[in-house]
């Protein structure tokens, strides 16, 4: 399950995503209804992670650090949840061996939640900000 900070994120990429030129944090807080002190943390690891830019002082905001259809998902999780493996020997950012793992291969918590995670991996990387205009309203 992803945490607040991460939908909080997802929130306001795209609200950058459809308002062209930059973009003050208080209008994306008060558009998007997130905290302002809250969301300006989130801002600085989208920051770090290259998601977006920023200019400061008067006149200043946010924008795309590059087109919403180059930003998927699955870097935005990892921005702000770190690797999104359920277990570390899935990991392709931060692989480590599982302590109480005697064999990987044979490992069968491995294979079955691996092969969850390629699947939700697969989408994860396929589906981009600019797809959210695109899915239906269910």
């Amino acid at each position: 399950m992803l945490t607040q900070r991460t939908k909080y994120a997802l929130k306001a990429l795209l609200h950058l995503a459809r308002t062209p030129g930059i973009v003050p944090v208080g209008g994306i807080a008060e558009a998007e209804g997130i905290p302002r002190k809250f969301l300006e943390q989130v801002l600085l690891d989208l920051r770090r992670a290259g998601l977006i830019h920023s200019r400061p002082g008067k006149g200043g905001g946010r924008t795309l650090g590059r087109p919403a259809a180059e930003i998927p998902l699955i870097a935005v999780i990892r921005a702000i949840e770190g690797p999104a493996a359920p277990l570390p020997c899935l990991s392709h950012t931060a692989y480590a061996r599982c302590g109480d793992c005697r064999d990987e291969a044979s490992c069968r918590v491995r294979r079955l939640l691996g092969h969850v995670y390629a699947a939700t991996y697969e989408r994860l990387a396929a589906t981009t900000l600019a797809d959210a205009e695109t899915i239906p309203h269910e």
